[in-house]
């Protein structure tokens, strides 16, 4: 599980740019939040690897699937949440477990860790609202 803003990523596949490279169906780590992407640490070696032999090819393009060998559950069996869940739920998921970690945060007296956890959930109950709104 990776954390980013206080709270865990999700795990996505997306299509990164490696200089004039597409590599596309590359599994990520996504913050819903900050909105920073990250390449799975699963199959960070094998995308650099694989990147860097596409761009010294002069490969315009290339699907990161068709050279790996793990599946979408193994990758991404350690992550709370996946993009392709229901974004309610996503995001309701997020939330109690920003909850969980304010409540350690206040126990353990860390003010700089409580202010990060309350921003982060300020934007997510401003998504869950929009999504409820929209959802009506």
């Amino acid at each position: 599980m990776s954390f980013c803003c206080g709270a865990s990523m999700l795990g996505t596949k997306g299509t990164l740019k490696h200089y004039r490279t597409q590599v596309h169906n590359v599994p990520l780590l996504f913050c819903p939040v900050c909105h920073r992407v990250e390449v799975h640490y699963k199959v960070e070696n094998e995308y650099e690897i694989l990147a860097e032999y596409a761009h010294s090819d002069g490969v315009s393009e290339i699907d990161f699937q068709d050279f790996i060998m793990e599946d979408d559950d193994s990758i991404f069996g350690n992550c709370v949440n996946r993009e392709d869940e229901d974004p309610l739920v996503i995001v309701q998921s997020q939330i109690d477990i920003s909850l969980d970690l304010l409540s350690v945060a206040k126990q353990i007296g860390d003010e700089k860790w409580e202010d990060e956890l309350k921003k982060r959930l300020a934007v997510m109950s401003r998504r869950r609202a929009r999504l409820q709104h929209n959802n009506r």
